[in-house]
């Protein structure tokens, strides 16, 4: 049964890159942690085998599962990377986070919302799709913040695999001061560096500039404080299963450096710099208004870059998986 089980499943990720698109079922799926709802969807192929299923983590803030963010735009980046895997034979699901979207009330007040949290929320939903008969190995893909939620809870999540895309290596509040330097005037910059040190040293701030607040509310500061305590690389560098970092070089967000740092931190990782890739996945030109105009862009195509290679890795990965 196992040898059967092993052989079909090689012989369907063997034709994952030349396979034309499969039927999926697209359903509601939702997770009740015992603290809170919360709410996903399902792409399943149509298979009488177990299929290899992806779990997608969200970025930063409030980003919803689709990849949108209110105060970014839509785009639709994580919904339309879990459409291209469906339909090559890859099962995913994706969800809103907690306090996100439709997964709001699990937690409707942000001061409780923390890194752990959201980690512990990984861990339970792959234990869901663990026990789901249709599911074979599990990958965890993680965009932006979320490529450090799933980093921390790959081992707790029994993953197989996991993908970092746009993933910082650095701490995250070296991250935030270097995107604010270029962006902020100087007095503005000098609070926020005020700001950050408060949060790194565990302390809210109470009155905070309101040219500042979208960042640095108070009501998020308690989450900021947990994020800053993480290291992105030393995280990464504990994993121990096979690990794919995408980059994309005109990201303005997360850098090619950041990419190259993981890759240091664990130099067995596979590494996918993308030409052009931008941080919602699109192959854009490096001119600051096409990038921004293009966070809201829905129909604009993924890199076919990042697909492919996130298909091979998987192809190469999965199927020597011990868990199949």
């Amino acid at each position: 049964m196992l040898r059967a089980f092993l052989l079909s499943l090689s012989f369907l990720l063997s034709g994952l890159a030349s396979a034309g698109p499969l039927t999926v079922l697209n359903r509601p799926l939702d997770l009740d942690t015992g603290n809170g709802v919360l709410h996903g969807t399902l792409l399943l192929p149509q298979s009488d085998q177990p299929v290899p299923i992806a779990l997608l983590v969200a970025g930063s803030g409030p980003t919803d599962r689709d990849g949108n963010n209110p105060f970014a735009g839509r785009n639709d980046s994580l919904k339309r990377l879990a459409r291209a895997l469906a339909t090559q034979g890859i099962a995913t699901l994706r969800y809103d986070k907690r306090g996100i979207a439709a997964s709001r009330a699990a937690e409707p007040d942000e001061r409780q919302l923390s890194v752990d949290g959201y980690v512990d929320d990984v861990v339970a939903w792959s234990r869901l799709l663990a026990a789901d008969p249709r599911f074979g190995p599990l990958v965890l893909i993680g965009h932006s913040e979320g490529a450090l939620i799933a980093t921390l809870a790959a081992e707790r999540a029994g993953a197989t695999a996991l993908v970092s895309i746009a993933g910082a290596a650095r701490p995250i509040d070296q991250v935030l001061r270097e995107q604010l330097r270029s962006r902020l005037p100087q007095p503005l910059l000098a609070q926020s560096e005020a700001l950050i040190a408060s949060l790194q040293a565990g302390r809210t701030v109470d009155r905070v500039p309101v040219e500042l607040e979208v960042l640095f509310r108070p009501s998020v500061q308690p989450y900021l404080i947990s994020l800053f305590r993480n290291d992105p690389a030393a995280a990464f560098a504990r994993l121990r299963i096979p690990a794919l970092i995408v980059q994309g070089n005109h990201d303005i967000q997360v850098s090619v450096a950041d990419a190259e740092a993981l890759k240091a931190a664990r130099p067995d990782a596979e590494l996918l710099l993308i030409p052009g890739m931008n941080h919602v996945l699109r192959i854009v030109p490096a001119d600051i208004r096409k990038q921004l105009a293009s966070y809201d862009q829905p129909e604009l195509p993924l890199a076919r870059q990042l697909i492919d290679g996130i298909l091979d890795f998987l192809r190469r990965h999965l199927s020597d998986s011990p868990s199949s």
